[in-house]
């Protein structure tokens, strides 16, 4: 049975595709991007040759360039997502505002973001920056993430997948009954600041475990990384407000498995070719996508120290990419720690 909910998807990347895809499958669904380009191949093709090759677009998915005429496919009852990098998210958001403040189109239901990671600059999670920039607003739409493990690929090709869906119950409600069905579990959780710095900080430490695999150091290696990065996640975590049972779920431990391990994770691959050698500006311009993990990684260590927390990982991740150290120094300065009890508390700050 077809949902009701109509889905508006602002931006054509990889998730954004995916996620449109299988929204198509359920309901009425309209893809937006900036690039009129992209659109048009998309159209002529029934492929996103770009983002997402070897996949066939759903006959039943539209295509729109117009912002407004995007937006009013999911006026009222809706569902907007949001698809784009963080560092695109603020004037993307603001773009919105303006839209719904002249009255060209109503509000949505719900608007829900997919980018993982901290604003340069601001320090500010995907959706303190969407709610700052929809201030004032009379009648905004409840804001929430979307993040658990999840490769694009896999999910446009419809293999089972679990997400959880973050927000006020109006935005949970929504958001589950846009997008829960066929091999997609949607779960809700109203811990919206566990769920953001899970899906922010699980790239860092995928680039982490890159080194190490780039490295040759082994499963017992891989295994201490992703153990240790996720007591880095949660401490950082608790200090932003977020429950610890969060970080054990699919935003947290869920996400940061995948990413630290799945061939399709870009995050691993710069790591990977770090360890090899190469230069982070080519490793980067190669990827073809956006690598959240290499602009989020010194965000989180600010963060970290400003509250008074040690993430040795993330730390050396930063001095990495920083070229303040290489792959082996990195490795090196971890191993050189002193030993500490397993299970200090997170106010602590001493773990790792």
């Amino acid at each position: 049975m077809k949902p009701g909910v109509p889905v508006c998807v602002l931006g054509a990347g990889a998730w954004g595709t995916a996620l449109a895809v299988h929204a198509a499958c359920r309901g009425d669904t309209v893809l937006w991007a900036r690039d009129a380009e992209l659109l048009a191949q998309m159209r002529r093709r029934g492929e996103n040759t770009r983002y997402l090759p070897g996949i066939e677009l759903p006959q039943g998915l539209r295509f729109e360039e117009s912002t407004v005429a995007a937006l009013r496919h999911a006026a009222g009852q809706g569902l907007v997502v949001l698809a784009v990098p963080v560092a695109a998210l603020r004037e993307l958001a603001r773009s919105l505002r303006d839209c719904w403040a002249r009255g060209d189109a109503q509000a949505p239901a719900a608007l829900l973001i997919l980018a993982k990671g901290f604003e340069q600059g601001s320090a500010a999670l995907p959706h303190q920056v969407v709610a700052q920039e929809l201030q004032g607003l009379a009648r905004a739409p409840a804001v929430g993430m979307l993040s658990g493990p999840s490769f694009a690929q896999e999910v446009a090709r419809g293999l089972p997948v679990a997400l959880v869906a973050a927000g006020a119950p109006a935005l949970t409600r929504c958001a589950v009954r846009a997008l829960h069905g066929a091999a997609m579990r949607v779960y809700a959780s109203d811990d919206l600041a566990g769920v953001a710095v899970g899906g922010a900080v699980k790239n860092v430490l995928a680039i982490a475990c890159g080194v190490s695999d780039g490295l040759q150091q082994g499963a017992n290696a891989r295994a201490a990384l992703i153990t240790r990065g996720l007591a880095e996640m949660a401490r950082l975590g608790h200090a932003l407000g977020a429950r610890q049972e969060t970080f054990m779920g699919l935003s947290g431990m869920g996400d940061l498995v995948l990413t630290c391990t799945g061939e399709l994770s870009r995050n691993r691959r710069v790591g990977l070719q770090l360890a090899a050698g190469k230069d982070l500006q080519a490793v980067v311009r190669d990827l073809g996508h956006v690598a959240e993990g290499v602009y989020t990684a010194r965000t989180v260590l600010e963060l970290a120290r400003s509250q008074g927390l040690q993430m040795p990982i993330t730390e050396q991740v930063c001095a990495l990419l920083e070229r303040r150290t290489d792959a082996a120094g990195a490795l090196e300065a971890l191993l050189a720690r002193e030993p500490r009890t397993e299970s200090e508390s997170p106010e602590s700050g001493d773990a790792s």
